[in-house]
């Protein structure tokens, strides 16, 4: 994993590395899905677009198997801008004629009232004549959908996270962050920490970036010392457990401790637990197992779905970190 150190690296890697974000654009122009081989990145200097006035965030050439190459000039942009219109137009005039590709202008936008204005369309006209009209492809809170299910993040976490980026300023994004927070709980620690810092850079200067950092730590550990339902849950479990194990000493004080957190943590969610599932949690005399378990309670929508698909319950390792790069 790399560290992601910026904004514009971030528009970088999401949609190079990551181009299943772009569906929507795809979906539009009637084109199967993008996939990661059929994009290039073309580097700031290569398209020597140096003075900052007149730099696109994202230069991608996509070489799709069906139908002719063309060029995706992405661009984020936060509020109305009154000369934007006219670099937009210089950015497309220019690669065109630079690399003899068509260009398709994509604008991020993750304010309404910004994005209808960024679709344009700009035109250059004298009196009733126009020579050049320019129309961006919007990615806002209108053409990309919120994530409102847990699976889709654990499933698709590109398409989670820019969501997420996208609606940063709408009303629901605690829920969403909450929601995006929780599904990536079910990733390895390295693959967590990867999404999260991505989330992270992506919210830039907006206040969605504080609630996420919170969040944020739930993430990346379990139990951040923040105060959390999980937290007091796993604590109240801890205790319970150690005081009646301590008579039996250290060892089986802990894992009783730890079995009395994966419990507390499905209490708290709400989810029933038998009493079958509970002599197996109580039972079980591998902290290691447990702590799997424990990561696996929070974010489980059924309890049988805690154990493995083996008789080891070994944690499914080959499953949690999919989508990381």
């Amino acid at each position: 994993m790399h560290m992601v150190t910026s904004t514009h690296e971030t528009s970088h890697r999401i949609f190079q590395d990551h181009p299943e974000v772009l569906t929507p654009i795809f979906d539009a122009l009637g084109m199967p899905p993008p996939a990661k081989a059929d994009i290039e990145l073309i580097t700031p200097d290569a398209t020597e677009l140096k003075p900052l006035e007149r730099r696109v965030d994202t230069v991608l050439k996509v070489e799709p198997s069906e139908g002719e190459s063309f060029l995706l000039a992405i661009e984020a942009q936060t509020r109305k801008a009154p000369d934007k219109g006219i670099n937009w137009s210089y950015y497309v005039a220019y690669l065109r004629a630079k690399f003899g590709l068509p260009v398709l202008l994509v604008v991020v936008c993750r304010n309404k009232s910004t994005a209808v204005w960024a679709a344009g369309p700009f035109e250059c006209r004298v009196k009733s004549w126009t020579s050049q009209v320019t129309r961006p492809f919007v990615l806002g809170p209108d053409t990309v959908p919120e994530i409102t299910d847990e699976a889709v993040v654990a499933r698709q976490p590109a398409l989670a996270t820019f969501s997420a980026i996208v609606h940063s300023e709408s009303q629901g994004i605690d829920a969403i962050l909450d929601l995006l927070a929780r599904g990536m709980r079910s990733f390895d620690k390295p693959t967590a920490k990867y999404w999260a810092e991505l989330v992270e850079v992506g919210l830039e200067d907006t206040p969605a970036r504080e609630t996420w950092r919170e969040l944020e730590k739930m993430v990346i550990s379990y139990f951040p010392g923040r105060g959390t339902v999980f937290e007091e849950a796993y604590y109240d479990g801890e205790a319970k457990g150690k005081a009646a194990g301590e008579a039996a000493g250290q060892a089986k004080g802990m894992t009783q401790g730890r079995a009395e957190s994966v419990l507390r943590v499905l209490e708290v969610r709400g989810l029933a637990v038998s009493d079958d599932v509970r002599t197996r949690v109580t039972e079980c005399g591998d902290v290691d197992r447990l702590d799997v378990w424990l990561g696996r309670a929070v974010t489980v929508e059924r309890v049988e779905d805690l154990f493995g698909d083996g008789d080891g319950d070994e944690p499914d390792e080959g499953k949690v970190g999919a989508g990381s790069g």
